[in-house]
């Protein structure tokens, strides 16, 4: 019976007596004054999210199709650069599906029956843990990976309002108003600017689904609005209160060299396979771009027909968030609200879409604290039981069980981290810690230090 990721625990005794103390153990407005509410006082999103929301979905997108396995690069001799992208892994409409295929989903991807997450730094093969590569692999290190540089490197990125299509425009023209019909321009807007206020919708698609109606209600709490989950005159100002009136949503973005050039690679389905690779690489550029402007891979599709992303060609993407400009002391991982709460103080922050444990494998209840923080984490992959137990050591990467941050707790085993498959954040199940997509694990990372406060419940 395959079984879900557990994780081995490792005190900081041990971590300092063997290895590097980064290492660590991993899974599975208006102008008035607002009042600031604490977590005791927000409203249940569980019973929020029940509430009719004035969006109705997008049901244009296609599913991207499926992709043939490939066979792994296991040799650490440089590789030549792709110019043909491989064929898209599959994305399932999300909003669509239940937890218990998102779950299926996993487990044919997947066959860890337990696993640690490992700073490269800490990687040391006479360690009391034992950590081993294949001769012929060379540990990778932060610097090493692009894929944090491509979500977090805003700035470098050029964009333009140039060429934009009518539907482009309409997006960003849009305006809402009472009694309005219902539109995907609005839709998307509404989705982005929430992002722009840190109140995540996870993966924006163009679709109002639970993430999208959980950051409406998030957000309405941010500012102490009623939160019902609607949008209303005060709730549309405040969304625009501290943007410039003429950003866009939508922007033409010119691919370049570097962005063609990246190293990508099919992710194989086993453990084996995977621990092969020299990085667990986006799989194509449309990930990438996916993961890099915070969109919905299919969304990404729908814009870009017929593009063939080649160096110098324009794409249109979303326009993307700037960074948060305020401390996290303590955050908030509430499960059956499936939401991470962010707070400088008793004020809260930010907010992002998350899975918390599982009826299998649930996070325990409680207070603890952060311990360690590691970019771009290997993950040390237990495959089997008794006698067919094996160990394979998973390089870096943003799909990497664990995603491009971890982040441990003061609780054995447990930590807050990213994922690979960001479609499926609320939806599917965790091994008991808080998993975000890589984009928003990232933002949390940034304004988090060690010994903050992290209350699960």
């Amino acid at each position: 019976m395959k079984i879900k990721p557990l994780i081995i625990s490792m005190s900081i005794a041990a971590l300092s007596a063997t290895m590097s103390f980064s290492a660590l153990a991993a899974p599975i407005d208006s102008n008035r004054t607002l009042p600031v509410r604490t977590a005791d006082k927000l409203p249940s999103l569980a019973v929020l999210t029940s509430l009719d929301v004035q969006v109705n979905r997008s049901t244009s997108m296609n599913n991207r199709a499926a992709v043939a396995k490939t066979a792994p690069v296991a040799k650490s001799t440089p590789q030549p650069k792709q110019k043909t992208q491989p064929q898209p892994k599959s994305k399932p409409a999300a909003d669509n599906m239940s937890v218990a295929e998102l779950t299926r989903k996993d487990e044919q991807s997947d066959d860890i029956s337990g696993g640690q997450a490992v700073a490269a730094s800490s990687i040391d093969a006479s360690d009391a843990f034992g950590f081993a590569l294949p001769d012929n692999q060379q540990y990778q290190g932060l610097n090493d990976d692009t894929s944090i540089k491509n979500i977090e490197d805003i700035d470098g990125k050029k964009h333009t309002t140039l060429n934009l299509s009518s539907y482009a425009k309409q997006v960003n023209d849009a305006t809402w108003s009472p009694n309005m019909k219902v539109n995907s321009a609005m839709t998307i807007k509404i989705q982005t600017l929430l992002d722009w206020n840190h109140a995540s919708p996870g993966a924006i698609d163009g679709g109002w689904g639970m993430n999208s109606k959980k950051a409406l209600i998030n957000f309405q709490n941010m500012k102490g609005l009623t939160a019902t989950g609607k949008m209303d005159q005060n709730t549309w100002d405040a969304l625009n209160k501290n943007i410039p009136a003429n950003k866009p949503i939508l922007v033409t973005y010119t691919l370049t060299d570097e962005d063609i050039n990246t190293n990508f690679a099919i992710t194989p389905a086993g453990s084996e396979e995977k621990s092969k690779m020299k990085g667990l690489y986006y799989q194509d550029i449309k990930e990438m771009l996916g993961e890099r402007f915070h969109m919905d891979v299919r969304y990404l599709d729908k814009l870009n027909k017929n593009k063939n992303y080649q160096a110098g060609e324009t794409v249109t993407v979303l326009n993307s968030r700037g960074a948060l400009k305020e401390r996290i002391t303590r955050v908030v991982a509430n499960k059956a609200d499936k939401t991470l709460y962010a707070y400088n103080g008793d004020k809260l922050v930010a907010t992002y879409p998350t899975t918390v444990g599982s009826d299998s494998t649930p996070s325990p209840q409680g207070t603890f604290k952060i311990v360690n923080k590691v970019k771009m984490p290997w993950y040390k992959a237990t495959v089997g039981e008794g006698d067919q137990k094996k160990v394979h050591m998973l390089p870096p990467g943003p799909n990497n069980p664990v995603g491009v941050v971890w982040m441990g707790l003061s609780k054995p085993s447990y930590g807050l981290h990213g994922s690979p498959k960001p479609e499926g954040i609320s939806r599917q199940a965790s091994a008991g810690c808080v998993r975000l997509t890589n984009w928003d694990v990232l933002e949390v990372y940034a304004n988090i230090e060690n010994g903050a406060t992290v209350e699960l419940k």
